[in-house]
């Protein structure tokens, strides 16, 4: 196997750690989740809790700020200090573009598709399941009625663009910026993980 590291967007209810999960164990790779949150807390000195609840918290654009003026340009300091969700996020970008120096690596979420969006060894891949199944999973997970499942499902969408939005200036689920998307709906966790092996092998990554 060729180095090759996995970028796995996922929406909610894709089951995109499933997925990932299953793909590194079938190609002997490391898969990197919430991991991602314990060593970028060890980089930061900021806690676990913040920086894995940072998608939640996230509302203004820091790329805005920046514009603005409300962070620190290069080589000016005045009295401006960078804000906290950056300091989080950019101990996540690098320990992201550490894992992907080190060797073949499954990334689930965390921007990983646009922070290695240049890297030739990257595969970037967008998980995304029919929206009543979404619905179904999420009023069993969080014991909810139909109306109460639509605004959970809204609001943890708009959390994952805004996250999205605010740190990378591009659009979250873009086919675009993807070398493959899959409904896991209309093919399952293995269909998924099947294909995913079917496109390593078409692009010359795995025998």
């Amino acid at each position: 196997m060729k180095k090759t590291v996995i970028a796995i967007s996922r929406a909610w209810g894709a089951h995109g750690t499933v997925v990932g999960s299953k793909l590194a164990a079938l190609l002997g790779i490391p898969m990197f989740d919430k991991k991602i949150i314990d060593l970028a807390s060890e980089k930061s000195g900021l806690s676990p809790d913040y920086i894995g609840g940072l998608e939640e918290r996230v509302t203004g654009s820091f790329l805005f700020n920046l514009a603005a003026g409300a962070a620190p340009m290069h080589g000016y300091h005045h009295n401006y200090e960078i804000p906290m969700s950056y300091t989080a996020f950019s101990a996540q970008a690098n320990v992201i573009q550490e894992i992907a120096n080190k060797g073949s690596a499954v990334i689930i979420g965390r921007c990983s598709d646009y922070l290695l969006r240049e890297d030739p060894d990257c595969v970037k891949v967008f998980l995304y399941a029919d929206e009543a199944d979404r619905l179904e999973q999420c009023k069993r997970e969080f014991d909810l009625d139909d109306k109460g499942a639509q605004q959970q499902l809204r609001k943890m969408d708009r959390s994952r663009q805004n996250y999205y939005k605010n740190f990378t200036g591009e659009t979250w689920g873009q086919a675009a910026s993807h070398d493959l998307c899959i409904n896991v709906t209309k093919i399952g966790v293995d269909g998924a993980v099947g294909l995913i092996m079917q496109y390593l092998k078409a692009a010359g990554r795995i025998e």
